[in-house]
């Protein structure tokens, strides 16, 4: 469905300065995957994913998205994607059902097919009660719900989410996902998200791939992920000594690794943590080391991040970007048409 080689997008912010946003980008995604591209803020996501929906042109590199190379056919490649930006994307004067009925309009649907298709998504994403209300009136995840409807008017094979659930509370959150998730199983439909929340990305995506200085520095399920890159975490506690002798019980575990000890503390990271602790345990005991407490903390998305850059992952979202970084968003430069 997308096959992307050595994308590359520059943004020419003075004569004398050049921001690299994309450098040399490599992905795959086949027929019905979702796939989540996670990275902080300037990371070169948005970028990615407007230069495989058309918006702008990669500086070097090649794609091809359902078939169609993204420079030499735009038009071919648009009418089988759906795109949802960051923004909302319809108009606030305008009526819900009246937008939807326009959208189909551009896509070249009758009115009849076009009226019929408008109906079909108001039901499917529980905004027919809504149909006749102005855009403005709509709430933060009704105008998100409405978004993703334009974005499937034309029943694309391909779906592209860029960060669909920013700004929205839990509650609406869970049920944007819940429409988009049958809506995906119903159409077979291929879906790319980018997206901040790593829960979002670890329970829904297929696959999970990293972005970071413009470059793909991981890209794997995301239990794959958490398994190589991170591990679990065991936690324990005794008084001094036990402590210090505890800490060389924990390193001469089999596969322990980064073993610290902060006063009473001491963690490491194991492969297997629920099989690990139990056998630490009994080392223990036959030591004579009394134990306080013991815990096992199964990784996150957040700390493959952290694992692969010496960063957090919801830390780094909220870095401003700079010119060895990039722009998250480049449709707000000057420079980007």
């Amino acid at each position: 469905m997308i096959d992307a080689r050595s994308l590359t997008r520059d943004f020419v912010v003075s004569r004398t300065q050049t921001v690299h946003a994309v450098r040399g980008i490599s992905l795959r995604i086949e027929p019905g995957e979702l796939v989540a591209l996670l990275g902080p803020n300037g990371a070169g996501k948005t970028t990615t994913m407007r230069m495989l929906t058309t918006l702008i042109a990669p500086t070097s590199g090649t794609a091809t998205v359902a078939g169609h190379d993204v420079v030499r056919e735009p038009g071919q490649v648009r009418r089988h994607i759906g795109y949802v930006g960051q923004g909302n994307g319809a108009g606030h004067t305008q009526r819900v059902h009246d937008e939807l009925r326009t959208q189909g309009a551009i896509y070249g649907l009758d009115r009849r097919a076009a009226r019929r298709r408008a109906d079909e998504l108001l039901a499917a994403l529980d905004l027919t009660e809504l149909a006749g209300r102005k855009v403005s009136a709509l709430s933060g995840g009704q105008r998100r719900r409405l978004d993703v409807a334009m974005g499937l008017v034309h029943a694309p094979s391909l779906l592209f989410l860029d960060e669909p659930s920013t700004g929205l509370d839990p509650q609406n959150r869970a049920n944007l996902w819940e429409h988009i998730l049958r809506m995906r199983a119903e159409a077979a439909m291929t879906v790319v998200l980018s997206t901040h929340y790593l829960d979002e990305a670890d329970s829904m995506a297929e696959r999970v791939v990293i972005v970071d200085h413009g470059e793909v520095i991981a890209d794997d399920s995301a239990a794959a992920l958490k398994a190589k890159l991170a591990g679990d975490r065991i936690v324990l506690t005794a008084d001094e000594p036990d402590a210090r002798s505890l800490a060389r019980l924990v390193d001469r575990l089999p596969g322990a690794r980064e073993v610290t000890r902060t006063g009473s503390r001491v963690e490491a990271h194991v492969a297997d943590g629920p099989a690990a602790l139990p056998e630490l345990l009994r080392a223990a005991v036959e030591a004579g080391v009394r134990v306080g407490t013991a815990q096992v903390h199964q990784p996150t998305l957040d700390d493959v991040f952290l694992s692969l850059t010496g960063r957090s992952l919801r830390e780094a979202g909220h870095e401003e970007p700079t010119a060895q970084g990039s722009p998250q968003d480049p449709q707000t430069r000057k420079d980007v048409p």
